[in-house]
């Protein structure tokens, strides 16, 4: 039963367009369910949500340590790593609040719960996705675009119309980067079925790395982040860009503009290893 209600959701008869705008409906309904449940206790929002905001803040608070010991880390001074470090944050952030919960699905799938989900009339994905919506994680957001904002009032970039649209491609590409690869670690559940932490490396340690300039690393992951698992155009590749800085790796200057292109790319993957993880799902046999 569950198998063959695994392979409706997969490939329904239904258009795509149509499983994304069902998909993007029941997606809403379930968060609009939760966040009516965290508004029933609102202090308690509140001071989870303040909570969430320091603990990420202690992330900047150590570069501002290390900043008190050096003038420059990697070639980059203080401002140009806050603006790095505002950009990967915030594009985290966003993902995070809107698909962090895909790292539950290990969980779902050892205890057999995801079988509820598959007999439900909506599509996997969303309500994987929407579960235990964390309204609390506005914290992060706000963090990091607080940071960003210090970063951008600093810094002495000679400003052009392009370079401005730049900052919002980036928090989107990098939000829809980060999206892709919490759905893509979550299909890998499908066969690992504990493996959050494994994803947690590649979410949040990506994150991690990106708040750095590349320059602190070895060339070798600078070309993982580039070429494998391509988290360098969330902030990385753009970002020199706005501060007419060199590319890493020697890359010619149009890299700057292709995180538009690769957020797609990452984003049909992503979706292709979903459709296969749950595919290949069978269930607890319990």
């Amino acid at each position: 039963m569950a198998e063959a209600t695994a392979d409706e959701a997969v490939a329904g008869p239904e258009p795509s367009y149509g499983r994304v705008r069902e998909g993007l409906r029941a997606y809403r309904l379930i968060i609009a369910m939760w966040i009516r449940s965290t508004m029933a206790y609102r202090a308690s929002f509140v001071m989870s949500t303040l909570a969430n905001l320091v603990a990420t803040a202690l992330d900047f608070v150590a570069i501002l340590l290390m900043f008190s010991q050096v003038d420059v880390l990697g070639g980059y001074r203080l401002p140009e790593v806050a603006f790095l470090y505002g950009l990967s944050a915030t594009a985290f952030g966003l993902a995070d609040l809107t698909i962090g919960s895909m790292d539950r699905l290990g969980r779902r799938v050892r205890d057999g719960t995801l079988d509820t989900l598959l007999v439900r009339p909506a599509p996997v994905l969303a309500q994987v996705a929407a579960d235990r919506f964390a309204l609390r994680r506005l914290g992060r957001v706000t963090q990091g675009a607080c940071v960003l904002g210090y970063a951008l009032a600093v810094l002495p970039i000679a400003w052009t119309p392009l370079k401005a649209a730049m900052i919002p491609l980036m928090l989107l590409s990098g939000g829809l980067i980060f999206c892709a690869v919490f759905v893509a670690g979550a299909a890998f559940q499908f066969v690992a079925q504990d493996a959050s932490e494994v994803q947690n490396s590649f979410t949040y340690g990506g994150q991690t790395l990106l708040q750095y300039p590349p320059s602190v690393f070895a060339k070798d992951l600078v070309r993982g982040v580039t070429f494998v698992l391509p988290l360098a155009f969330v902030n990385w590749l753009p970002a020199v860009y706005v501060l007419g800085r060199p590319y890493p790796l020697g890359l010619p200057a149009w890299v700057a503009f292709t995180p538009p292109l690769v957020a797609a790319g990452c984003c049909a993957l992503a979706g292709l290893a979903w459709r296969t993880g749950l595919r290949s799902y069978r269930s607890t046999g319990s």
